[in-house]
């Protein structure tokens, strides 16, 4: 069984679904097909979760490519965090897409537009999808630029085909910011590759520390840190998001902000963290305090915001705060709170977005919350869906939030603490602020939107179809609640092998 290449049949599936798209003619048919298609990687991915953990597994089927080093894909219990909430992320939306994009599909129809059809729109979707999931398994800097350079054509075709408003002027913004960040990184790890080699795992491991302490490579440090920084979508660098989210088509944006942006925090400690540990734990100070800057910023302008899909955008940068402040701490706990928060925000917000595509789809692209309210009575599943996402990204039990915020806390706590009483005073009022925000945008919008007076007439609850797929978010973050120790303990056990604190 070990010879079996799972991780490369993990990827080759989707592949050949989004291909096979081109051929199949019956929306359902490419629905069913490209959600069963990317279902295959999370229960591969979790198979070997549960078989193989706190190790890491390395597929045996790797190349060799002389200079580049050797492309080969791995899963440890960070990657499973990252990819597995990938998967299911994509393979559940990928069966929402079908009534939501039903919808856009007839506005774009009376827009007069002409676009390609279901097959491509799904054919686009999966080699996102799976691009994405490459990019975390990767090994090799060189394999995980190409993986990242993939997310980027199918998600700037659908954003720019398929998208709302000025979508085209859009899509080349985020392709442009996201673009600029990706040859940031490349810039930098070039300079690492030329001296060390660009593989940073091996058959024996991660290589920490291979490019610490080598003279002149500080730039080439802060290099990566800032394009993995704009893929972040970090306080400063974030100017692109908050336009591409928004007004991405729904499913998608149930993808960008929850999967896309959270790999540049989880590739931001399994490449640049293990290349140059010391000066990642010498940058701490300075990448707390951009943490919370993010973390106060996305929060303030969620809880201005009147249109619902910019404001879980503006949500999605605070959300990413959370995952720099957990890196930022360099120890186990809050390293493992930022995988583990990975996986929170990727359901919960997957979830709210699809809400907002819910209410869009039913009320004719209505996404202006003043005109919004009193919906809890109409659309009660609705409503219930959107109070389980809000409550995954705001730590409240039974969901997984409460969890992977607990950890990022102590990982900072114990670091500020170690900085002196000044630094852990500063971070106290920092995080009172922050999480603060988060509570307070999160349940104002909730209760704007689905309290007091109706001010929709005919207000109805939605298909099924539309928010059945959703319940299955709901689900996974109760059993993962109740059953934590299998991410957590593995994840903890793993990571202490790293030169990380406690």
């Amino acid at each position: 069984m070990s010879e079996i290449p799972f991780l490369w049949i993990a990827l080759l599936v989707p592949l050949a679904s989004s291909i096979t798209s081109l051929l199949v003619k019956g929306k359902r048919t490419l629905a069913l097909l490209n959600s069963t298609s990317l279902a295959v990687p999370a229960v591969i991915l979790l198979y070997l979760h549960l078989s193989k953990a706190p190790r890491l597994w390395m597929d045996p089927l790797t190349f060799s490519l002389g200079g580049l080093g050797t492309f080969a894909l791995v899963v440890d219990p960070a990657a499973f965090l990252v990819a597995f909430s990938i998967a299911v992320t994509t393979s559940i939306i990928a069966l929402y897409s079908l009534p939501y994009m039903e919808h856009r599909f007839e506005e774009l129809m009376h827009e007069g537009v002409s676009l390609p059809g279901w097959s491509s729109y799904y054919l686009l979707y999966t080699l996102f999808a799976l691009a994405m999931i490459g990019t975390v398994l990767s090994t090799n800097i060189i394999e995980f630029y190409i993986f990242l350079e993939l997310t980027l054509i199918p998600s700037f075709l659908l954003i720019a085909f398929y998208g709302y408003g000025e979508r085209l002027k859009i899509a080349i913004m985020y392709l442009l910011w996201t673009h600029v960040g990706a040859l940031l990184f490349l810039i930098g790890a070039l300079a690492v590759g030329q001296r060390v080699g660009f593989d940073f795992i091996t058959q024996s491991g991660f290589r920490v520390g291979a490019a610490d302490n080598l003279a002149g490579l500080e730039y080439a440090f802060w290099l990566m840190i800032l394009g993995l920084s704009i893929k972040l979508a970090a306080a400063g660098v974030h100017m692109w998001l908050p336009y591409a989210h928004a007004e991405a088509p729904t499913p998608i944006s149930a993808l960008l902000s929850p999967n896309l942006i959270g790999i540049g925090g989880a590739m931001m400690f399994r490449i640049v963290y293990v290349l140059f540990p010391k000066m990642f734990a010498s940058a701490s100070p300075t990448m707390t305090a951009w943490a919370l800057v993010t973390m106060i910023y996305g929060g303030l302008m969620a809880l201005s915001q009147t249109d619902f899909k910019r404001l879980l955008a503006y949500s999605s940068i605070s959300q990413m705060g959370y995952l720099l402040l957990g890196l930022a701490s360099v120890n186990v706990y809050g390293v493992a709170g930022t995988f583990l928060h990975y996986m929170v925000h990727a359901y919960g917000k997957a979830v709210l977005f699809a809400v907002a595509g819910i209410i869009i789809a039913t009320y004719h692209g209505l996404r202006d919350i003043t005109k919004m309210g009193g919906f809890a009575a109409k659309m009660p599943y609705t409503a219930s869906l959107a109070l389980i996402g809000f409550m995954h990204i705001t730590g409240i039990p039974p969901t997984l939030g409460i969890w992977s915020e607990y950890l990022i806390i102590r990982g900072a706590v114990g670091q500020a603490l170690q900085n002196g009483s000044t630094w852990y005073i500063l971070l106290a009022i920092g995080l009172l602020v922050a999480i603060g925000l988060s509570t307070a945008y999160s349940f104002i919008t909730m209760r704007r939107i689905f309290y007091g007076p109706l001010r929709v007439e005919e207000a109805r609850e939605a298909s099924s179809s539309l928010w059945g797929p959703l319940l299955a978010f709901a689900v996974l973050g109760i059993v993962f609640f109740l059953l934590a120790s299998i991410l957590i303990d593995p994840l903890i056990a793993f990571l202490s092998r790293f030169a990380l604190g406690a």
